[in-house]
């Protein structure tokens, strides 16, 4: 008896000598960061789009200066889905080294453009190739970390999507003086961005790896949270996650909350100077300073949700999002609109920064990459419906009323899938304590 416990004692030994020391999985997060980042970038297109509408040697429509952005975003489910089964067979860094080199030679091909009669090559570099590439390496960092940071899992999850949400930020005006250089030639910029992106990519992925077997965190004792994540249990696979109607009412969540959000996100230029009066310049600079909000709603949502528990932080999320919307149109003071917008771009990106964790808590994390690859199908979705439903609703009379309101109330309405959504019971486990018991 004590002889096989001596054995088990050195065996929990080695597992831990051999894992690598606790900052090393921080310097994980400043890969996944920087590639997130790198790719992130792809949401400054706007910037690009204005610059081919004005370019004379373009003079692009508006609906084909942002079809390459349509495609690119069509294409990212795609990647994501090939990049996540692969993901959990070759491992994380091949993975996302080949995704940063097809976006970045997307965005390369793009620069060779010289005009209108280019525009195929522009939606196959930018639209098609960038966007696979993108979606390929998008779900690596989000898979990867969890599994290193059992511990926080959605801070951590928060942290991964959150570069990308911030991605535009600092890409945009850097877009804008290079394009400023050369305005008649606009897709000249892509060229340095495309080799800038490259080198991010690169440096970020060449430090991913998954945590070695048997890997613990000292002093982490995992918990159940029946309903808001379980942390334990079986491992799903991807065909079994898809025979539950727990995957399917996720899906459904994601794809609600991202209409919702996305509908302003797309109108909300427009609607900042038909609502509350802003000027041309002043609302160009507001969706600039909401897409801060954007980036930091994916942090913020999923810490609060490693505390809150994941369906009451969706919860939230869907409320704050249907009465701001609601309250929207009325909002003809500049302050108070910037508020309300401000909140739905917080709860739109804190959607992006909960479910991976929320994902993983309900199937498991070892194949997180195929799982959540596929339910991202929530973002097309998603990214399609709400400004479809927008733009029809608000028409040419402007009708901001209809249509906020009708989304609004969409999101509210959502919040039922959240109190129906329940942890699979494979993955409950049961709690060794009274202080556990007091979380079921």
């Amino acid at each position: 008896m004590d002889s096989e416990k001596v054995t088990h004692e050195r065996r929990d030994i080695t597992a831990r000598d051999a894992q690598p020391p606790g900052s090393f999985r921080w310097l994980l997060v400043a890969g996944g960061l920087l590639l997130q980042f790198s790719i992130g970038a792809v949401y400054a297109w706007s910037v690009f789009g204005g610059a081919l509408e004005s370019a004379d040697s373009w003079q692009l429509s508006t609906v084909q200066a942002s079809l390459p952005f349509t495609v690119t975003i069509g294409m990212i489910f795609v990647g994501t889905y090939a990049g996540g089964r692969l993901q959990d067979v070759k491992g994380p860094r091949i993975v996302a080294l080949i995704g940063g080199v097809v976006y970045a030679l997307g965005i390369l091909l793009a620069s060779f453009t010289n005009g209108a009669e280019d525009y195929w090559l522009l939606i196959l570099g930018y639209g098609i190739i960038s966007g696979f590439g993108l979606g390929f390496a998008y779900i690596v960092p989000i898979a990867m970390l969890q599994k290193w940071f059992p511990d926080k899992t959605g801070l951590i999850t928060g942290l991964a999507v959150g570069g990308f949400g911030f991605g535009a930020v600092l890409t945009s005006p850097v877009a804008q003086w290079l394009i400023n250089r050369n305005p008649e030639d606009p897709t000249s910029a892509f060229l340095p961005l495309g080799i800038a992106y490259l080198v991010m990519s690169l440096a970020g992925a060449a430090l991913f790896r998954n945590p070695p077997e048997g890997y613990t965190v000292p002093g982490y004792e995992p918990a159940s949270e029946n309903g808001a994540g379980a942390d334990g249990g079986k491992e799903f696979t991807q065909g079994e996650a898809l025979r539950t109607p727990q995957w399917y009412l996720l899906t459904a969540i994601l794809t609600l909350s991202v209409a919702a959000g996305i509908s302003l996100i797309s109108q909300a230029k427009p609607s900042a100077t038909d609502i509350a009066g802003f000027s041309v310049t002043g609302a160009a600079a507001l969706v600039g300073v909401l897409a801060i909000f954007n980036g930091a709603g994916r942090i913020v949502w999923a810490a609060v949700s490693d505390y809150l528990g994941r369906m009451k932080t969706f919860t939230a999320i869907l409320v704050l999002q249907g009465v701001c919307l609601i309250v929207l149109p009325h909002a003809d003071n500049m302050v108070l609109f910037s508020i309300l917008a401000a909140i739905v771009y917080l709860c739109y990106g804190g959607t992006f920064g909960t479910m991976p964790a929320t994902a993983g808590d309900f199937f498991g994390v070892r194949h997180a990459g195929a799982i959540y690859g596929l339910m991202l199908v929530g973002w097309s979705l998603g990214g399609i419906i709400g400004p479809i439903i927008a733009s029809t609703l608000i028409g040419e009379d402007k009708a901001y009323t209809l249509a906020y309101t009708t989304i609004g109330i969409i999101a509210l309405a959502s919040v039922l899938l959240t109190v129906v959504t329940k942890v699979p019971a494979a993955r409950r486990t049961p709690p060794r304590s009274s202080s556990e018991a007091r979380l079921l």
